[in-house]
């Protein structure tokens, strides 16, 4: 390995350190796991104890509830961990990817590396690594609650539907580097990634498209401890593999042909 070389590796390790530290500096971990861990604890009771809350508001009006089963408590736990846990994950995603919102933060970086996705790797892998993180203790606290309050569920259906969770919320930081390659705004960044997320739901509903799509994705664990076929998210688990590496192309060719 000759000097310049040496140089360079020492550089990239450098910036993936920097980014490990940086998450763990900022407290945003906690903001992450906080939410995650909230919902992955809260949604099961909820689901377990529904009907004696909504007596509790409704009067002398009956409220007719089904017996809660363990699945409800996951299907609770997802609900909250798709709108205000992805919410919270793109925030932190658009505050570490769109590093030129700071001019001078950004000139620093392009000039310690020779191409931008030596700045855009560490950042989506470190964003990525804890999103997911977080989404999975969530989702171990609301099988462990769920089972406890309701009964059991299958471990297989469970561990399947976590991971294509996991893989939804990566491309879901790749829509979020992508973006911000176009933008030096880290709120402008946010604000369109949300909006494009939101549109594929929407796009979601023609005939034989939704199956196709990562949102597919997002319900995939709620399908399966209830028994659904794993054979139904195939099609989109290829296509959200796909569709992450084109987005993360797009990041560093973006972000590459932006002027500070």
């Amino acid at each position: 390995m000759n000097l310049r070389s040496a140089m360079e590796s020492r550089r990239g390790m450098s910036l993936w350190r920097l980014e490990w530290i940086r998450l763990f500096r900022t407290k945003r971990w906690v903001a992450l796991l906080g939410v995650y861990l909230f919902f992955g604890l809260i949604g099961p009771l909820t689901a377990r104890y529904i009907r004696e809350i909504l007596e509790s508001f409704g009067g002398e009006v009956q409220v007719v509830v089904p017996d809660p089963i363990a699945a409800d408590g996951i299907a609770s736990y997802v609900s909250n961990a798709a709108q205000i846990g992805l919410l919270v994950s793109i925030g932190i995603a658009a505050a570490a990817l769109a590093f030129d919102a700071k001019p001078q933060m950004g000139v620093f970086l392009r000039t310690r590396t020779s191409h931008i996705r030596e700045i855009i790797a560490p950042r989506y892998t470190v964003v990525t690594a804890a999103v997911v993180a977080a989404f999975t203790l969530g989702s171990i606290a609301a099988l462990y609650e769920s089972t406890v309050l309701m009964g059991s569920l299958p471990l297989g259906g469970w561990l399947l539907g976590t991971m294509l969770g996991c893989l939804y919320l990566a491309f879901a930081v790749a829509v979020v580097a992508a973006v911000a390659g176009r933008t030096q705004s880290v709120l402008v960044a946010a604000v369109v990634s949300i909006a494009v997320l939101l549109l594929l739901p929407v796009v979601g509903i023609a005939p034989n498209v939704g199956e196709w799509l990562p949102s597919h994705l997002v319900g995939a664990i709620d399908s399966l401890v209830r028994g659904g076929s794993a054979a139904d998210y195939w099609r989109s688990a290829l296509v959200t593999i796909g569709l992450t590496a084109a987005t993360l192309w797009l990041a560093v060719r973006w972000a590459a042909q932006r002027e500070l």
